[in-house]
């Protein structure tokens, strides 16, 4: 139960960064400018992105929208069907669905505009991302894992069914 209302907590401190570090950044820079955070690490890059990760579908807003409500739609569903039971697939649903919001909210109120300003300074062609970029990669990192056990777990199970 605790595990489960802090993946509550912290995706909704998440979402909350996100939105507060997005509106920082626009009221703070103007779009492109940019300057050092974390010297030889992460810089600071003010962009609007409109289309998805590494820019795919740029300015197919409506298709994004709608992509990221059927994953966020499709991962409740999943949870609630098959992995109750699971705090590591919670967790990866709630960041998920954190980060998903927190750039659907920028879609919809931005006029198909994500705002990006996180750079890794030393990695020039990695793109420009953000708070909820953090989160959906996280949590993805974490559904990975999640079926990677369960697969394993199952694995398992298989292998003392036939001894």
């Amino acid at each position: 139960m605790l595990s489960s209302v802090l993946a509550v907590i912290t995706a909704l401190l998440t979402l909350g960064l996100d939105q507060y570090t997005k509106y920082f950044i626009a009221s703070n820079f103007e779009l492109g400018d940019g300057t050092d955070f974390l010297k030889g690490f992460i810089d600071i890059q003010y962009i609007h992105n409109t289309g998805g990760a590494w820019g795919l579908l740029s300015g197919s807003t409506l298709i994004l929208l709608s992509l990221t409500c059927l994953i966020m739609v499709f991962l409740v569903i999943y949870f609630v069907k098959w992995g109750k039971g699971s705090k590591l697939l919670f967790w990866a649903v709630c960041l998920v669905i954190s980060g998903g919001m927190g750039n659907l909210i920028d879609r919809v109120f931005r006029d198909g505009k994500v705002i990006d300003f996180l750079h890794f300074e030393f990695y020039p062609t990695f793109p420009v991302f953000n708070v909820a970029d953090i989160a959906v990669v996280t949590g993805a990192g974490l559904l990975i894992l999640y079926f990677v056990l369960d697969t394993i777990k199952d694995m398992g199970k298989a292998k003392s069914k036939n001894e």
